[in-house]
């Protein structure tokens, strides 16, 4: 058993005397998680079963987007229903024990890292898509992508695992890298990203587009500009939801943990957890060809639920009829 870690979560956890003041905290906290632990699976699924669906899509892009939509089922399915019975537990004064601690912490780090990575990936794939243009099928191929994309899913399991034999400040060093040089590389790629788009732009309206040949690329290039923007309002909600939790670790290392500190901890993680429900709500929003395939799937839904009243009614009306 991993002492450090056990004593640096009392950092985080209460007291009896604090009850009073985070009470509300928990409360919120518990029904914030358990709807958004709905929603980040059953989103996330339909979300899945939409990209596989979306023939337009390229294959490197869907296994990015796959492997994103996964950690965040992982997230709904494992990682919040732990934090949400560690809540539950804190507000009967029934401290978890320190391995309900470890599960959870090993879970979250392992989904949440998978999913941060996911979407640091999916940048840099759109800005290769972009910069490339021409020779991105031929350098970014799917047996990289899926290597890359296996890297990514033993890198969060070895982050996850961190918390079995390192301390508390080893395993906040390492995030912190993490997070600092993720967030660099998604800003550097979503501001290539937009001075690419710039000139491509001016290129094309420069051009005379006469010939099909032209009139094709200017159709598939505006269609990857389109998809580009919507996956960096993916960076942005990223950005959003991760950046509170990695400022509470800088601000406790430095400054210690407090009532009001801990109040911003517990929901920093909430919002962490927010972003699973989120991603799949933007591929809807503003990708044109997996909100088709969501549409289409939730009408089949509706339709196959429809069938057994209607087939009811029409044998009702047929028995009805053979008596007259």
């Amino acid at each position: 058993m991993n002492e450090s870690f056990c004593a640096v979560i009392q950092q985080y956890a209460f007291s009896n005397s604090d009850l009073k003041e985070l009470r509300t905290t928990f409360i919120a906290n518990c029904v914030f998680n358990n709807f958004l632990s709905y929603t980040a699976i059953m989103l996330n699924i339909v979300t899945m079963y939409a990209i596989r669906r979306t023939s337009s899509l390229p294959k490197t892009l869907k296994t990015l987007l796959l492997s994103l939509a996964f950690s965040d089922v992982g997230v709904g399915l494992f990682v919040q229903p732990l934090y949400t019975f560690s809540l539950v537990k804190w507000l009967k004064l029934d401290r978890p024990s320190c391995n309900t601690y470890q599960v959870w912490n090993i879970s979250s780090n392992l989904f949440s890292a998978a999913s941060f990575l996911g979407v640091v990936a999916v940048s840099v794939d759109r800005v290769l898509a972009v910069h490339l243009h021409l020779r991105y099928q031929e350098l970014v191929t799917h047996k990289r992508v899926v290597t890359v994309v296996i890297s990514i899913w033993v890198f969060s399991a070895f982050i996850s695992l961190l918390v079995l034999w390192s301390s508390s400040a080893t395993q906040n060093l390492v995030l912190l890298v993490i997070a600092a040089t993720g967030f660099i590389v998604s800003f550097v790629v979503c501001t290539r990203i937009y001075l690419t788009v710039r000139r491509h732009k001016k290129q094309i309206q420069s051009m005379q587009i006469q010939e099909i040949v032209q009139a094709g690329e200017k159709a598939n290039f505006t269609a990857l500009i389109k998809s580009t923007v919507g996956l960096f309002y993916v960076y942005l909600v990223f950005l959003i939801s991760y950046l509170p939790f990695f400022i509470c670790i800088a601000v406790v290392r430095i400054y210690g943990s407090s009532i009001a500190f801990r109040k911003v901890f517990i929901f920093s993680w909430t919002l962490i957890f927010l972003n699973s429900s989120l991603n799949p709500v933007i591929y809807c929003w503003k990708m044109r060809h997996i909100r088709r395939a969501i549409i289409e799937i939730l009408g089949n839904l509706s339709w196959s639920r429809s069938q057994p009243s209607r087939l009811h009614y029409n044998r009702s009306s047929r028995v009805v009829h053979v008596e007259n």
